[in-house]
């Protein structure tokens, strides 16, 4: 029986297979919203430790519904059940791409732009926020431009919370996210 995950680390030495490999798959829908990286060590540890703090308000609404305090232990269930909503929503930021557009998924907000009205999708050198903190350092974003002509909005950079010490997987998810920009978005007119 062939374990094709073992061999992943032999190169590819025949062309039709890298072009089979990049193909899309027959049943994969292009229209489901995707991230086109993994979420990163910060932003996981980050929900790991907000999970934790679930777990503890959890344990402590269990503790005080045994002692019989049946509204204490029901606002430590609704404080436990904020708090997980709080983590899978801070795991969810980021940038998300689809056949449809492009989605920037905030902590609180989220924001989505057809291709129809993307100009241009490019990696720029520009003061960014550490781990979206005020603090600012230098560093690269990807942006976006819209055809409307609003200034361009940084969608990804590498100090984030998903790029932080990881430049070669930001250079990646930038690549993947300019690919799917030069596939779908519709070029602006020029007069």
């Amino acid at each position: 029986m062939p374990l094709p995950f073992l061999t992943a680390d032999r190169p590819f030495d025949d062309v039709e297979t890298v072009s089979r490999a990049d193909a899309p798959l027959p049943y994969e829908e292009l229209d489901r919203w995707r991230r086109p990286y993994r979420p990163g060590p910060w932003r996981v540890g980050g929900a790991a430790l907000v999970l934790l703090f679930a777990a503890y308000l959890l344990f402590g609404a269990l503790i005080m519904a045994m002692a019989g305090a049946l509204p204490g232990a029901g606002a430590c269930v609704a404080a436990g059940a904020l708090v997980i909503v709080f983590a899978v929503r801070l795991l969810r930021v980021g940038a998300w791409v689809s056949a449809r557009g492009l989605r920037r998924i905030g902590l609180f907000t989220t924001t989505t732009l057809p291709w129809e009205h993307v100009a241009a999708v490019r990696t720029v050198q520009q003061p960014v926020k550490w781990l979206g903190l005020p603090r600012t350092v230098q560093g690269q974003a990807l942006v976006v431009a819209t055809a409307a002509g609003e200034p361009p909005r940084p969608l990804l950079t590498d100090h984030n919370a998903d790029f932080l010490g990881r430049a070669e997987a930001f250079d990646m998810a930038a690549d993947s996210v300019e690919g799917w920009a030069a596939d779908h978005a519709v070029a602006p007119a020029r007069s």
